[in-house]
């Protein structure tokens, strides 16, 4: 498994927090080096090629992969799960008692024919976003998109945002997804490049816009949640993979396996953190700040 130096742990910064509340989204320049982001590179694009072969997950009508469970697809993007430049966003918001819930690594080639104008946006959470009653929702859920193909600039299947709409129930819309409908108010493509990291409230409202450039769009995506909300990811079964023993405790639990207590509810509640290891991680680093009720044993 891919190792990475990085520099020591540290939560995000005031300012930062302050622009996260305001737009729901940060964009981070230069988090992963040449050669993490080579290795990103070369791990999707495998799976794009494997996508492809007799009994492959198979790509959509343009020619574009979207494929589910981050890191039971491709092991080798391991290392993005807890990078420290860009983990840390994860834990100053959301604590110690957290796991991936959904993940997926996109890959969307040129598209040669205009498409209509589907409505894809959204908010993250699914039923989240009908059965939660509190207006605005909570955040419940913050994601990181790792950028490894050139987005710099708009017209390459960019990412897709309204800044602020965090705190925003409903979007107007079409009556279903299947009538094509403009694009909303306030719609802005998200320009990053390779390395790039965005951090994005799962509230937010986005879509991934089409791909008329040459550029191949590449992106792995992760969504951190409490562990006391159910994973949509495949992992149940990840102990079995031979790889999964080079894991470092805290990768363990945020792929759904805590290395102690692992499958107790009481334990996802966060009953036990003395075992939950990114809590002995943060720690061990003095990071525990008392001020932020998600990071209070």
């Amino acid at each position: 498994m891919t190792q990475v130096e990085a520099p020591a742990w540290a939560p995000m910064t005031d300012d930062e927090r302050a622009r996260f509340d305001r737009d729901g989204i940060l964009v981070i320049p230069g988090v992963l080096s040449e050669s993490e982001v080579e290795v990103g590179r070369t791990a999707i694009q495998g799976a794009y090629e494997r996508a492809q072969e007799p009994g492959g997950h198979g790509l959509n009508a343009t020619g574009a992969l979207h494929q589910l469970s981050a890191v039971t697809s491709v092991p080798e993007l391991a290392y993005l799960i807890d990078h420290p430049v860009a983990f840390k966003y994860i834990w100053s918001m959301l604590g110690w008692n957290i796991h991936i819930y959904h993940s997926h690594v996109d890959v969307h080639p040129q598209i040669h024919e205009k498409q209509k104008e589907w409505w894809h946006w959204h908010q993250d959470g699914g039923r989240q976003n009908r059965e939660i009653e509190t207006d605005p929702r909570p955040m419940f859920s913050v994601k990181l998109a790792f950028w490894f193909s050139d987005v710099s600039e708009t017209g390459r299947g960019n990412f897709t945002v309204i800044p602020g709409s965090h705190k925003t129930n409903w979007l107007p819309g079409p009556p279903s997804r299947g009538v094509p409908w403009p694009q909303p108010e306030g719609a802005t493509q998200i320009t990053a490049n390779p390395g790039d990291l965005v951090v994005f409230d799962r509230r937010i409202w986005h879509a991934r816009s089409d791909n008329y450039s040459t550029f191949t769009r590449m992106g792995a995506f992760f969504g951190y949640t409490y562990r006391w909300i159910a994973g949509r990811d495949d992992v149940a079964h990840l102990p079995n993979e031979p790889w999964f023993d080079k894991l470092n405790p805290v990768q363990k639990q945020l792929l759904g396996h805590c290395p102690e207590g692992d499958g107790t509810g009481d334990h996802a509640w966060g009953h036990y953190p003395a075992t939950t290891p990114l809590y002995g991680a943060l720690k061990e680093r003095g990071l525990l700040d008392s001020s932020i009720p998600a990071l209070i044993p």
